[in-house]
């Protein structure tokens, strides 16, 4: 196993990230593909954890003002906990002050808050469904 976590620096590995997205929140948790295509992709910074050149995770980074929005976080089954979200939110951190922010927010699925506290996220506010699907709001202050 030779696992890089990367800004994805091509079109073949962006496709890859969508590819993967789709299995986990369309296929596997049933989210409607129109709500996980929101066009914001175009303008987005993408991670991705590559095994041997096969995208095994990946997130998306957008910039908003001061704030770093991370978002469509997902690692592929098969690879589930082994580490590979915390290496994520590690280079999410990093590559969130390069583009500028102060802070990095997310939406959490409630299962996987425990991972982003972790990290050094702090939940606030009420759980809320989206996509049928409860999450709550977390940030990380970065400077």
């Amino acid at each position: 196993m030779t696992l890089s976590v990367e800004v994805a620096d091509n079109q073949s590995q962006i496709d890859a990230a969508m590819a993967l997205r789709t299995i986990v929140f369309v296929e596997e948790q049933g989210v409607p593909l129109a709500e996980e295509i929101d066009g914001l992709d175009q303008q987005a910074t993408h991670l991705v954890a590559l095994d041997d050149g096969e995208v095994v995770a990946t997130c998306r980074l957008l910039l908003d003002g001061t704030t770093v929005k991370l978002g469509r976080m997902v690692v592929a089954k098969q690879r589930r906990r082994e580490g590979i979200a915390a290496q994520m939110l590690r280079l999410a951190d990093q590559e969130a002050a390069l583009l500028g922010g102060e802070q990095i927010q997310l939406a959490a699925q409630i299962y996987a808050v425990a991972l982003y506290e972790q990290a050094g996220y702090i939940a606030y506010g009420e759980p809320f469904p989206d996509a049928g699907i409860e999450h709550t709001w977390m940030s990380k202050q970065l400077i």
